[in-house]
């Protein structure tokens, strides 16, 4: 372990801070971002207690215990039911092998990756506004000194299949804010993302990309110039440990990271059923700031936008002073009535549903116990998804496990 300490964890520290962080880490490799349970339990009893608890294979009834011990918060301890608990350690079981944990800091050693905890000067305040669905750890390549300008940042979101129009207006925001002062965070997707971090980079501003997976292997691929030009002027973040991969459940939940770190979001363009709208959606449930920027009335790539303003009171904004007003320098968690929790669940497909089919490979069988692993949930969860998913058609066991069929 001493060859990967000195970026991952941090040098100096006493003995049971190192623990703490090595915990986290752990962490961020067994429980799925945004899992609620393992917020809630390693915020009453600690990373390092939770995760002897699951080594030692403590059941939902001997870990409820321990957090009523711990003397937590009793609105929190009783909605940690011992039934809930042993749900959660069922999905996390599959995923506590120590050599992971190794290898995930030996990556963050080599690319010079640096794990960030609650407590540390640079961890992002707005991160805590997400309760028991905050991170429990970041990963983070870069000038680590760029994360302190989140308390003047704006995200910029938007489709991937953006237009020239898009792109545009995309241009001239992130210009213009980074013009007056503000750093412009985003994911660094194709599209309005991509453009809004070269507009800022162009003007000599600072910017900050999250991530869906790993901060060593960089997404998607075609973007990797793009990253790395923001690793040496920004910083790029994630709270998966290195060598994850994204999905589209990791995607959904990068989202909340977003709209938590910045001021205010601005939407600049989305079609009716953009994923941009999914981090608009956790904008509102914090209480942040959300624009949107029309499009023309016959634009299907605009009416996510239009239906952002009409339905879910965003401020249309058209120009960055209308922008900037939204979250002037110097000076909660309901959900919008209609549209999915703060977790990026959605009624069809379920987000277990989702989960297990980002695990699935076409090619290659795969056992139940390595799905759950690849998704973050119980083996037995994984089968009762599975036979669902195989009466729609969806996948199909072979002698060797199970395959995802190809979409017709």
């Amino acid at each position: 372990m001493h060859a990967v300490t000195p970026h991952a964890l941090v040098p100096g520290l006493a003995p049971d801070a190192v623990s703490e962080r090595f915990a986290r880490a752990a962490w961020t490799a067994i429980a799925e971002p945004g899992d609620r349970f393992a917020g809630l339990v390693v915020q009453l009893i600690g990373a390092t207690p939770a995760l002897s608890a699951l080594i030692k294979k403590i059941d939902g009834a001997g870990l409820r215990q321990i957090v009523v011990d711990s003397g937590g918060d009793e609105l929190a301890a009783d909605d940690l039911s011992a039934d809930n608990l042993q749900s959660a350690i069922d999905r996390w079981a599959p995923r506590v092998k120590s050599p992971d944990v190794v290898v995930a800091l030996s990556q963050a050693a080599r690319y010079e990756t640096t794990l960030l905890v609650p407590g540390d000067p640079q961890w992002p305040g707005g991160f805590d506004d997400l309760g028991p669905h905050a991170p429990i750890a970041v990963w983070v390549r870069g000038n680590l000194s760029t994360l302190a300008t989140l308390q003047s940042s704006i995200a910029l979101v938007g489709a991937r299949a953006a237009t020239g129009y898009g792109e545009h207006v995309t241009m001239e925001a992130s210009a213009g804010l980074v013009d007056r002062g503000y750093t412009i965070v985003s994911g660094a997707a194709y599209g309005i993302d991509g453009m809004a971090h070269r507009a800022a980079l162009a003007s000599s501003g600072q910017t900050i990309a999250f991530l869906a997976g790993g901060v060593d292997r960089f997404y998607p691929s075609g973007h990797d110039a793009l990253l790395t030009r923001i690793v040496e002027k920004g910083a790029v973040i994630s709270e998966l440990p290195c060598g994850s991969s994204p999905t589209k459940w990791r995607f959904l939940q990068r989202n909340r990271l977003i709209a938590a770190s910045s001021l205010a979001t601005i939407v600049l363009e989305a079609g009716w059923r953009s994923g941009s709208l999914n981090t608009a959606g956790h904008a509102s449930a914090l209480g942040r700031p959300l624009g949107a920027v029309p499009g023309p009335v016959t634009s299907a790539a605009s009416a996510g936008c239009h239906r952002l303003i009409r339905e879910y009171d965003a401020t249309c904004v058209t120009n960055t002073d209308q922008m900037a007003e939204l979250a002037p320098l110097g000076d909660g968690t309901a959900l919008w009535p209609g549209d999915p929790d703060p977790a990026g669940s959605a009624s069809s497909p379920t987000s277990d549903m989702v989960r297990v089919i980002d695990a699935l490979s076409t090619r290659a069988p795969r056992a139940s116990h390595d799905i759950a692993a690849r998704a973050g949930l119980s083996v037995a969860a994984v089968r009762a998804v599975l036979g669902a998913l195989e009466l729609e058609g969806t996948v199909a066991e072979r002698e060797r496990g199970w395959l995802r069929k190809n979409a017709t």
